[in-house]
């Protein structure tokens, strides 16, 4: 479940697009920014540092650029419910599919954006903050059982920062970043069990002393009988 959610909220950023200008606003240029799993000093370090291809060729990171990751988890208690409730499926051979009830937690994710100027990382806050109001529902299914499950994600907070220290000879490079909250879920184990199609009772007489009456007892219940 944790794996399609970090899946699905990084689908949602997939598609993000900067385009160049000429001096009379004429579009020139479209590129969409690439996505990727990491850490934001992951990032930085590699806008800093020029990797080598081989001993003679070194090249710097591409930007613009975005990255995202799990900064935490935590449980839900407003969105709890009875545990022993379950979800199941009818199988052709006879049996079910059951699990328990899911369990909920908050799941906070990172989202960074690294550019090389202002103007790109402008495009880029303009489309991602204008999704959210402040959230923003996907449709997930996690497995054969829970599906078609709306999971909202909540922008809670964005801000943007310009790396400027150093030589004038560094690489300039402009970041932003974008906190997210997933009200998710967790899921147990699916299991298989046989459907009850048939039931035994045994049923037996007592005397009850204190009344005179006849009572109709079985497993531990009982009851007056229909002349009692």
């Amino acid at each position: 479940a944790l794996r399609k959610l970090v899946l699905g909220f990084g689908n949602i950023f997939n598609n993000i697009y900067v385009g160049k200008y000429d001096s009379n606003r004429t579009l020139k240029e479209k590129n969409r920014v690439p996505l990727t799993y990491s850490p934001k000093e992951k990032f930085i370090r590699r806008i800093q540092e020029t990797s080598s291809i081989t001993p003679g060729v070194r090249a710097e990171i591409t930007l613009p650029r975005m990255g995202f990751e799990i900064i935490g988890m935590n449980y839900d208690p407003t969105r709890k419910v009875n545990k022993l409730r379950i979800t199941k499926k009818d199988n052709e051979d006879g049996t079910f599919t059951f699990n328990y009830a899911e369990v909920p937690y908050m799941v906070n994710f990172g989202l960074y954006v690294f550019t090389r100027d202002i103007d790109e990382i402008l495009q880029i806050v303009e489309q991602i903050t204008a999704q959210f109001t402040p959230e923003f529902i996907i449709s997930m299914n996690f497995n054969s059982l829970n599906r078609k499950v709306d999971i909202p994600l909540v922008l809670t907070g964005t801000s943007m920062n310009e790396i400027y220290e150093g030589d004038f000879t560094d690489r300039r490079a402009v970041t932003a970043t974008f906190s997210f909250m997933a009200k998710a879920y967790v899921y147990g184990q699916e299991r298989t069990a046989q459907v009850v199609t048939e039931a035994e009772s045994s049923f037996f007489f007592t005397d009850d002393t204190t009344s005179g009456s006849t009572l109709l007892g079985t497993g531990g219940f009982s009851g007056p009988t229909a002349g009692g």
